[in-house]
């Protein structure tokens, strides 16, 4: 497993290692997927920087200690920035900008943790 710091060596790898880290229980490791300004959004709530987003995460692993693993799907990627997307067990898709940084690695800069899409008419 990477280090906490690290980021993730490509886009599609940021959702498994949100997976492991948070069945791990690893806040700290949550938050260094993210970078130091970016902005998570859950429903009613937005997060914007490490400090808010560590503070959403510690509430969140509070609550729930399971977290099934996302079929990721593949990203849309332009020079350092990439769209990423996964599914949900319940349906739902989670959607963020990654960008990769100075140091070759990948860190969301925007996360929409849940998208429920409309059911059809």
């Amino acid at each position: 497993m990477q280090q906490a710091g690290s980021g993730a060596g490509a886009p599609e790898e940021l959702a498994g290692l949100f997976n492991q880290r948070a069945n791990a229980g690893d806040v700290a490791g949550l938050v260094a997927l993210y970078e130091p300004e970016a902005v998570l959004a859950a429903g009613d709530v937005a997060a914007t920087g490490h400090a808010e987003i560590e503070r959403f995460y510690t509430d969140l692993l509070a609550r729930r200690s399971e977290f099934p693993a996302a079929t990721v799907l593949p990203p849309v990627r332009n020079g350092d920035l990439a769209l990423t997307f996964a599914t949900l067990p319940n349906g739902a898709l989670s959607v963020e900008v990654a960008r990769c940084g100075p140091d070759g690695r990948w860190r969301w800069v925007i996360d929409q943790l849940k998208v429920r899409l409309p059911k059809p008419a």
